[in-house]
């Protein structure tokens, strides 16, 4: 166990049905941390029905969007890099942004990723499940992959933040998101179906979100040495939030990312539209 001592503020602040806003106020909080007028803080909330979608990757790649307009989920991309997630009300998100020097040894995200891995393995544990840290940054169980991480690292933060599948629909996350064959294959499996699970399905039964929020707590205050204090997001990161949301997140520029050249790009920004995207060029 690592010692770091103190207090970090924990945020639950969530708004599953706007997931251009909840992105907002994640930014937000890392901006906040880095610029030192916020603390150490972990903040745990959700998503429903929606692809978060790296900050390299291009949509027409990742996502089928026809799909998404069939379900209903919504598509916006996220200020790390990584790959794409599908969420839904059944998961549940942790991210943790450290001021630099941070207490991961080596001060690195390759090391935020196994350490903040070990603190949801601790608190899988402690509800029964038995999982194990896979580099660069899953989280398995048995071989299927039950959480992934991002992370980013600039001259004052140390960030992480990653989905834990608690109960997820793991039909409609098979539809939406573009998985390769050969990526399947490489990883011994068929479907995404068989590459994933749940919390739920290793349990065998149905789980609260509260039971899973208390044992990723107790993870984290093991693995860190720290306690953990409800707070609310300042003043500071509400105004930044909303900057953020109404200039970036809401913008189908932003969403479609950085694939300029795309022969797609005029076709996905009219079906971003279609699913919900109230943002202009």
């Amino acid at each position: 166990m690592a010692s770091a001592g103190g207090r970090w503020r924990l945020l639950e602040a969530e708004w599953p049905e706007d997931p251009y806003y909840n992105l907002a106020v994640e930014e937000a909080v890392a901006r906040a941390v880095s610029e030192g007028v916020a603390p150490t803080t972990l903040r745990l909330w959700r998503n429903d029905n929606a692809i978060v979608i790296g900050a390299f990757q291009c949509v027409s790649l990742e996502i089928r969007l026809e799909e998404c307009v069939k379900y209903g989920v919504k598509v916006v991309r996220r200020f790390t890099g990584g790959g794409a997630v599908y969420h839904d009300i059944c998961n549940l998100n942790y991210a943790i942004s450290f001021r630099r020097p941070s207490p991961i040894p080596g001060d690195n995200v390759l090391e935020g990723y196994r350490m903040v891995g070990g603190a949801v393995i601790t608190g899988l544990e402690k509800l029964g499940v038995k999982a194990e840290f896979i580099p660069v940054n899953d989280i398995q169980v048995g071989g299927r992959k039950i959480s992934g991480m991002a992370g980013t690292l600039t001259r004052n933060l140390l960030f992480i933040h990653g989905c834990l599948l608690v109960g997820s629909n793991i039909e409609i996350l098979s539809r939406v998101l573009n998985v390769p064959r050969e990526k399947l294959e490489a990883k011994g499996v068929g479907s995404v179906r068989a590459r994933v699970t749940t919390l739920r399905d290793e349990l065998n039964r149905e789980i609260t979100m509260d039971e899973v929020k208390t044992a990723l707590l107790k993870g984290f205050e093991e693995i860190f040495g720290v306690e953990f204090m409800p707070g609310e997001l300042t003043s500071w990161e509400k105004k930044m939030a909303e900057d953020l949301y109404r200039n970036k997140y809401l913008t189908v520029n932003w969403n479609l990312g950085p694939c300029r050249g795309c022969p797609d790009r005029d076709r996905d920004a009219l079906i971003l539209r279609r699913i919900g995207l109230a943002g202009g060029d």
